[in-house]
């Protein structure tokens, strides 16, 4: 939005030529990061307060660990705070020609539906569980399929005209016609090397990569301040992918494929990582505010969106390797559990607790020592996906 005041005001007078500034798309990276921080310290305690006030507070399941019983009544769905300050902040500082941080956007508070409704349903409704896994995971679906089905062509193409075009030829083809290389699924630290998907295959890993990125994150989100940085780390860097795979030189240099307007992400990511910061001031242990589901649903589909879009996928399992082992530890113990009690009569776990966040503090790991040896991990992965750009 300012962007386009800046072009309409230096068309108006040569007076108003120093906001050519604002054409840098790093400087309204770094100003979305800002003006999103600021947004959040701001509403922080006073979305905190009306939180308070209507009563929204976590419940604790009976089964979660005793020392989170105290945390009982602690406000919840703060992630509406941070959607808030992603919305704006990308709002006002990206190019609204943008298709690629329309899908993001669009995606990011379609999840973010999803986790206030199952929050809400939480906190008025005094359910633990929430919105059933089944009803969840179908709009979940939904909403993933629809940006899997756009981003196919979206990818391939550099206007909304030719995006058409190209589904038309599609489906004049007889669903059987072939995607440009940089469709294709690219593989970390090799030159050039990637695996033509189709169209079909496309969609699916594109599903796959959202829904699973988004319940990765939720499943992460259950101490004070272990979501929410990993999310900044991992979304920061994938600003810096969209930087390279947006602008043709760069990506010629590191053999990425160039994806015209991808670079405009970068904002969305600054945003992204100033709202979360902002978040943490008053998620930090002990915890003011959860992020809930409305949060974390929503961060971690915006995530795998962005990751498919600048052709990152496996490189966003890299970086976000403990949403991955959060999710499969889950997974694994459910699975587990259901195989030895139907074999031997008793179910029996692999961990102490799932998800592995709580093996941890089961075993003798206090709260702040899970969520900050959580983040050095995440840094760590985080510089090796960065390694991908050059080693190859």
């Amino acid at each position: 939005m300012l962007l386009m005041l800046s072009q309409w005001l230096q068309g108006l007078s040569p007076d108003f030529g120093f906001l050519r500034v604002f054409q840098y798309l790093t400087l309204r990276a770094v100003l979305a990061a800002v003006t999103a921080l600021l947004i959040g310290l701001f509403i922080g305690p006073r979305a905190i307060r009306m939180l308070t006030a209507l009563k929204i507070g976590q419940p604790v399941r009976g089964y979660a660990m005793e020392t989170h019983l105290v945390k009982s009544g602690t406000p919840t769905m703060g992630g509406v705070l941070i959607l808030f300050s992603i919305a704006v902040s990308t709002l006002l500082w990206f190019d609204l020609s943008n298709r690629f941080v329309w899908i993001v956007l669009l995606v990011t508070l379609g999840f973010g539906a999803i986790g206030w409704v199952d929050d809400w349903r939480k906190v008025v409704n005094k359910d633990p569980e929430g919105m059933r896994s089944g009803e969840k995971y179908f709009w979940q679906s939904a909403i993933g399929l629809l940006a899997a089905l756009y981003l196919v062509f979206c990818v391939s193409e550099n206007t909304n005209a030719q995006v058409f075009e190209l589904f038309v030829s599609w489906v004049q083809s007889g669903f059987s016609m072939d995607l440009p290389p940089k469709a294709g699924l690219l593989v970390p630290f090799f030159k050039e090397v990637s695996y033509p998907l189709g169209v079909f295959g496309f969609v699916i890993m594109t599903y796959l990569v959202i829904v699973g990125a988004s319940n990765a994150v939720n499943l992460t989100d259950g101490l004070d301040g272990l979501a929410i940085m990993p999310v900044i780390l991992v979304g920061s860097t994938l600003g810096i992918f969209a930087y390279v795979t947006g602008n043709a030189g760069y990506a010629k240099y590191l053999l990425f494929p160039h994806i015209p307007g991808s670079g405009e992400l970068m904002v969305f990511c600054g945003a992204m990582g100033g709202a979360g910061l902002a978040f943490l001031w008053f998620n930090a242990h002990p915890a003011q505010v959860f992020m809930g589901d409305v949060g974390a649903l929503a961060l971690g589909a915006a995530l795998g969106t962005i990751a498919v879009i600048v052709r990152q996928e496996i490189v966003l399992a890299i970086m976000g390797g403990i949403f991955v082992v959060e999710a499969l530890s889950v997974m694994l113990q459910v699975s587990w559990f259901k195989y030895t009690k139907k074999r031997y009569g008793e179910g029996r776990r692999l961990l102490k607790m799932a998800p592995l966040h709580h093996h941890f503090e089961k075993s003798g790991w206090k709260e702040t020592q899970v969520v900050v040896r959580f983040w050095i991990i995440t840094m760590l992965l985080c510089l090796l996906g960065l390694s991908t750009l050059k080693l190859r």
